[in-house]
């Protein structure tokens, strides 16, 4: 069972442009397996069914693999971090920040990158707009946190000229990008089909000028 669930992700991932290792596949599901155990007594997520965990937590949080840039990643409004856990599995060159301002979520973080070895990962308790990192991030992601225009302001402090946010949208957000401050320049918006997903997804990614 576990070698085709194994197959099976490797397999979907590749559809996303993604390419998993066994070992990046193996920490991934044993991820969702510390998730699940986790769920029960502290209630992270109302995602809880294996296969929807799978499509709307794993792979949505491959989806945005390519679009990442440079060595310093922050995930703004983590929750039980997404989609940075992922990320960070399979990106061990980068290093992660994965910011979120409730302390359950974030002792999950922790405790998971502890569980799964990930050295290139940092759980952060804080709310994102009062964090003053001593190096601005080189990509900012943000999954379900706010609208762009709010998004643009939370992320301006963790940001220098050239840094890329990039958020996770259902459909484009054409009235968001219109109302975005003139900092923030609109680099592109890239539709994605998660497998397994019905829900319309697009990936924007903004540049700070």
């Amino acid at each position: 069972m576990q070698a085709a669930e194994s197959a099976d992700l490797r397999e979907r991932a590749l559809r996303l442009g993604v390419t998993l290792t066994p070992g990046m596949a193996a920490q991934l599901l044993r991820l969702l397996d510390e998730l699940a155990q986790w769920n029960r007594a502290y209630n992270l997520t109302a995602i809880i069914e294996r296969e929807a965990m799978i499509a709307g937590h794993l792979l949505d949080s491959l989806a945005a693999s390519g679009d990442l840039a440079g060595t310093r990643i922050a995930d703004v409004g983590t929750g039980a971090g997404f989609p940075g856990l992922p990320l960070a599995i399979v990106h061990p060159e980068r290093h992660f920040t994965l910011i979120d301002g409730t302390a359950k979520k974030v002792r999950f973080v922790a405790h998971a990158a502890r569980a799964l070895g990930l050295a290139n990962v940092e759980a952060v308790q804080a709310r994102a707009e009062e964090l003053r990192p001593a190096q601005p991030f080189d990509t900012i992601l943000a999954r379900a946190v706010a609208s762009l225009p709010e998004l643009a302001a939370l992320a301006r402090p963790l940001s220098a000229p050239g840094t890329l946010l990039v958020a996770y949208k259902g459909q484009r957000p054409e009235a968001e990008i219109a109302a975005l401050p003139p900092d923030w320049r609109l680099v592109g918006v890239r539709p994605v089909q998660v497998p397994g997903l019905a829900a319309e997804r697009c990936l924007v990614t903004l540049r700070l000028s």
